[in-house]
């Protein structure tokens, strides 16, 4: 039986399966241990996902601080937000609030890039790039970010290159399932936040 080659999708993938706790609700920890895991596949398009990695690292952060500061309390990812809701604290800036929402969401481009490299064989991957930011980020963002996004989406690798550097060799099983087992998590924030009145916020 030939080994099996792990594919950089392979830790989240198997950390995704505890992501809830047995009443199905979103725990914080493995949920940021997902994203974390994610920080690897962010690496292989290089410079032109700085931004991104930037962004997404930053917001794990402060939802690692305050998970840190009081692990019980803090062990459901929605009662971070329902507190700071409560605490007319939510929208500001530095809140946990908006690091779920702004994690949530570069999450969302991801598996959209994801998405359409698994959909459309034909596009370059600066294709596929551009394409998920223009439907996930890009409504969220001012012009300087925008712009700053527009120029990386076009530095993106080389699809095959790509491929390469996540040892997906011709095999692309592990992106699919990754795209089709995250998106429900994804949406669930997203609903949530609605129901929060959190979920339209742009970048300042």
């Amino acid at each position: 039986m030939a080994e099996q080659t792990v594919t950089v999708f392979g830790p989240a993938l198997e950390l995704m399966k505890s992501v809830k706790s047995p009443e199905g609700e979103m725990l914080t920890k493995p949920f940021l241990d997902v994203c974390r895991n994610v920080l690897p596949v962010i690496d292989k398009f290089g410079s032109s996902m700085a931004l991104v990695k930037s962004d997404v690292g930053g917001n794990i952060s402060r939802l690692d601080a305050k998970y840190d500061s009081d692990p019980s309390a803090n062990s459901l990812l929605y009662d971070i937000v329902r507190a700071e809701v409560a605490a007319k604290t939510a929208k500001g800036s530095s809140s946990c609030s908006n690091g779920m929402l702004w994690l949530t969401r570069a999450m969302d481009f991801l598996v959209e890039l994801f998405r359409n490299l698994n959909d459309h064989s034909d596009w370059t991957m600066s294709q596929c790039a551009t394409a998920a930011y223009t439907s996930t980020l890009k409504k969220y963002h001012g012009w300087i970010a925008s712009t700053a996004f527009t120029v990386a989406m076009k530095l993106v690798p080389e699809r095959s290159k790509f491929y390469e550097t996540l040892a997906l060799g011709n095999s692309t099983a592990d992106m699919e399932r990754f795209v089709t087992e995250f998106s429900p998590i994804l949406a669930e924030n997203h609903e949530f936040l609605k129901s929060v009145n959190l979920d339209d916020l742009k970048a300042s």
